[in-house]
């Protein structure tokens, strides 16, 4: 009787490991680019701004613009690893948020709400990076969300595909744009603008460094609005906390700032590989570099 009630048991935690590996691979591993929330904003609806000077949300024309320049560059990316890119364009559905899987049927699915593009905190800067930001669970490399047996997934962590966003995908998204142009006409911060000047010597880099980062800016504008934070985010005040280990999670809203814009201010090639199991490779670390670095905020090396 022992025997077969150990027999029993062994099969039921077999049972139990496969039924959990199933579920975890299945899943939207990012379940969302902002945490869970209610706030539903339809078409048509006029929602009220937070903060000062907001924008005002996208239309369905910026809204389908922005995704057609992602895909036209990522998706011959993917095919060549096997991949198939699927972008769902919700511009219907009121769901403020965005989010990417890769389920058993098949494809590399990325969900874009236009709930999300009707949020008045967000540009259509802002918006790239929100789907560049999806991406980066596809393609942004190490470190991993991992099983809770400790193996990699399929997805970059969310710190991790909020640094892919501002290190790689926004530069080739933005590189055939008259960036002179636009940050001329657009606010760009006084600290964002010295320090992109500063580590870049092209007049081309440093547009596009400024303008990835008040993308930045309109995103965390969101998040911090989202979670009722007392204080908006600002390049000037650093998230100082260290992290004992990486945070696979959201980081905090002014976290997430100084990762966009580190990620800004890495002067790596564009066009360099990423790893899937180093994350020093193709990015800027400690102590080689002394800027760009993904913040201890959520990252321990």
């Amino acid at each position: 009787m022992k025997v077969k009630n150990r027999i029993f048991l062994g099969t039921s935690v077999v049972v139990a490991v496969l039924a959990s590996a199933l579920v975890l691979n299945n899943r939207d591993l990012c379940d969302g680019f902002l945490p869970d929330n209610t706030m539903r904003i339809p078409v048509g609806v006029q929602f009220e701004s937070v903060g000062e000077n907001l924008p005002g949300g996208l239309t369905e024309e910026q809204f389908n613009h922005v995704i057609d320049r992602v895909e036209k560059i990522y998706t011959p990316d993917i095919e060549a690893l096997r991949g198939r890119l699927q972008i769902n364009r919700k511009w219907t559905d009121a769901t403020v948020n965005a989010n990417a899987s890769q389920p058993w049927s098949g494809g590399w699915i990325i969900n874009m709400y236009g709930g999300l593009a009707r949020h008045p905190a967000i540009t259509e800067d802002g918006f790239t990076l929100v789907l560049c930001h999806e991406m980066g669970h596809h393609m942004g490399g190490a470190p991993k969300i991992k099983h809770f047996w400790g193996t990699p997934t399929w997805a970059s962590n969310e710190g991790e595909a909020d640094y892919f966003a501002s290190l790689k995908c926004m530069r080739r998204v933005f590189a055939n744009d008259d960036n002179e142009l636009i940050v001329r006409q657009a606010p760009v911060d006084a600290l964002a603008r010295e320090r992109c000047e500063h580590e870049y010597t092209t007049t081309a880099e440093q547009n596009i460094c400024q303008r990835i980062s008040m993308a930045g800016m309109s995103v965390t504008t969101l998040f911090a609005d989202l979670s009722k934070d007392a204080k908006l985010p600002e390049f000037t005040t650093p998230d100082a906390s260290v992290v004992s280990r990486t945070n696979n999670a959201h980081p905090a809203s002014q976290c997430r700032l100084d990762t966009y814009f580190n990620g800004a201010v890495c002067k790596v090639p564009v066009t360099g590989p990423l790893s899937n199991s180093d994350a020093t490779v193709g990015t800027c670390n400690q102590p080689t570099s002394l800027v760009g670095f993904r913040p201890l905020c959520w990252y321990k090396p």
